[in-house]
């Protein structure tokens, strides 16, 4: 089947008749009739009901013209992407990272996005690499690590793990506390996958340390609200929730880069998109 029959089976639902349609697609009425026939043929349907001399769209074909539009446009769209891919540019930007980073730092960045700017979707990689997001659709990927060749990254920011407690506690006017003070503490971590818990991990590991006593959250939120209900330090990179302060843990950070493969056609205007991100990222989170 030809694209350009179901083209012709449109436009002549559309026009109303066939020397109308011919018109419109600059071809010869005899010559219309034809093609029509064929492609009936080929789908071993009657699209159209043929009586006195006119033409009018069958229950079949009034059956299958939202299809046959779909398709159309469908074409459409593949050949507009690829003049986007060919002139290395993007009508749709994926940006594939964890949650947290997802809520904190790409929902917000999208928001910052012009009307001329590729239209922007995002993919969960919760426990990926950069590499198996890429993989996975994303065109940029966001995460701790940073890929090897052929892909390329950019160093996005170290954002800082907070000690979130309620305005009463003991330490709420300090703004930053050691890891060593947090020992003694009941700490609230995030399940091993979020970039939080991996950070104090291996601080932690690094130290030789082990808390006094933890309790995982399901999220950063839960983190936080268990903390306002007074049952521990929540230890997250999230903005802060439920009126806790938050106090910068010394030596502790989530270190971000972004990452996309440098063998894609619009290679280029993916590291200007991670250019403004980085950009972003240090207005947004200053040192």
């Amino acid at each position: 089947m030809e694209l350009r029959h179901v083209r012709y089976f449109v436009t002549t639902c559309d026009a109303g008749t066939v020397s109308a349609a011919a018109a419109r697609l600059h071809v010869t009425q005899p010559g219309l009739s034809r093609q029509l026939r064929h492609l009936e043929d080929e789908l071993g349907v009657a699209l159209f009901d043929r009586a006195g001399g006119r033409l009018a769209p069958s229950r079949i074909g009034l059956a299958l013209l939202p299809a046959a539009r779909d398709l159309l446009a469908k074409v459409a769209e593949f050949r507009t992407a690829a003049g986007y891919h060919a002139q290395g540019r993007l009508g749709r930007l994926t940006i594939g990272a964890p949650t947290v980073t997802l809520t904190d730092v790409v929902a917000p960045f999208i928001a910052t996005l012009a009307p001329d700017d590729p239209v922007a979707d995002v993919l969960n990689a919760d426990r990926l690499s950069a590499v198996e997001t890429l993989a996975l659709g994303a065109d940029l990927a966001i995460g701790t690590a940073r890929p090897p060749e052929p892909f390329r990254s950019l160093p996005l920011a170290a954002l800082p793990v907070w000690a979130y407690v309620p305005a009463a506690h003991p330490w709420s006017a300090r703004g930053e506390v050691a890891l060593e003070d947090l020992l003694g503490e009941p700490l609230i971590v995030l399940p091993a996958s979020f970039t939080a818990r991996e950070a104090l991990d291996a601080a932690l590991l690094e130290l030789g340390a082990t808390p006094a006593r933890t309790i995982e959250a399901a999220n950063g939120t839960v983190a936080q609200a268990l903390a306002a209900a007074g049952r521990g330090v929540a230890v997250v990179s999230d903005d802060p929730r439920f009126g806790l302060v938050p106090l910068r843990v010394r030596r502790l950070a989530v270190r971000l880069s972004a990452a996309w493969d440098g063998r894609h056609a619009a290679a280029t205007t993916l590291e200007g998109f991670a250019q403004r991100l980085a950009t972003f990222v240090a207005e947004r989170y200053p040192a």
